[in-house]
């Protein structure tokens, strides 16, 4: 009787290393996708170093769902709208490389307008309800890093749209241009997002840079802070660096 040949380890070593980066593949073309937090742009909510979970099969699947926005998917498919109020992931229009994190404002069909700071759609003004203040010592706003750990007081305000999704968003006492805008018209197929930090944020109301977001370059919805991290405060002055604990599988709204 001839002896079986036992594959040799390498062979093994090999085809177990193919199912591994196969499945992660998969895994994140399809189910989830990691990102870190690089900005402010969505303070309180999401801070500099956050680590987040996107969930890829919640909206259905395009070109940017896959690695690189490889072209084999045309369009979406399996699509489902986003909600108003969902923090979404999106590839910049402007690029299609670019990946922006933003809160949905408007919809579809929807005229937008920011007069005073404050978000009117389809001419009916959002709730609006100040609940204390945000001291910022997370080095997020500051292009200066020598100003240390100094804290910043911005307002917290809760916003609730016209659904009744109710977050928090920051504002400062410093009026910008984009407080007063004029009325956005919100195309076939877009959406108007905004950033929390509405003072900090390059978002829908800057036409030119980011504007309004096609379906088709939305990547995911965020779902899930699964590692905080205040790395920005390395080095600097009278700041701790540390794990945020209390931020670990935080849920996103």
């Amino acid at each position: 009787m001839k002896k079986k040949i036992a594959p040799k380890k390498s062979e093994n070593f090999f085809l177990s290393l193919f199912w591994i980066v196969l499945i992660a593949l998969i895994f994140r073309a399809f189910l989830f996708q990691s990102y870190n937090i690089p900005s402010g742009s969505m303070l309180k909510n999401l801070l500099v170093g956050d680590y987040i979970f996107v969930s890829k099969y919640t909206y259905g699947y395009s070109k940017h769902s896959l690695p690189f926005s490889i072209p084999l998917i045309p369009n979406r498919i399996f699509s489902s709208k986003p909600m108003r109020g969902d923090v979404v992931v999106f590839k910049l229009p402007s690029d299609g490389k670019t990946d922006y994190i933003k809160r949905v404002i408007g919809m579809p069909g929807d005229k937008v307008q920011i007069i005073n700071g404050e978000v009117y759609i389809n001419n009916q003004k959002l709730l609006y309800k100040e609940i204390g203040i945000y001291e910022d010592n997370n080095l997020i706003n500051r292009k200066k890093k020598s100003l240390g750990c100094r804290n910043e007081k911005l307002k917290i305000i809760e916003e609730t749209l016209p659904n009744g999704i109710s977050y928090n968003i920051l504002d400062s006492k410093i009026s910008s241009y984009a407080d007063n805008t004029g009325i956005y018209n919100v195309p076939k197929d877009h959406f108007f997002v905004m950033g929390d930090n509405r003072d900090n944020s390059q978002d829908s109301r800057y036409i030119k840079s980011v504007g309004f977001i096609p379906f088709d370059n939305l990547v995911g919805r965020a779902e899930l802070i699964f590692f905080s991290w205040n790395w920005r405060k390395i080095g600097q002055k009278n700041c701790k660096t540390s794990i945020e604990w209390e931020r670990i599988f935080k849920l996103i709204r």
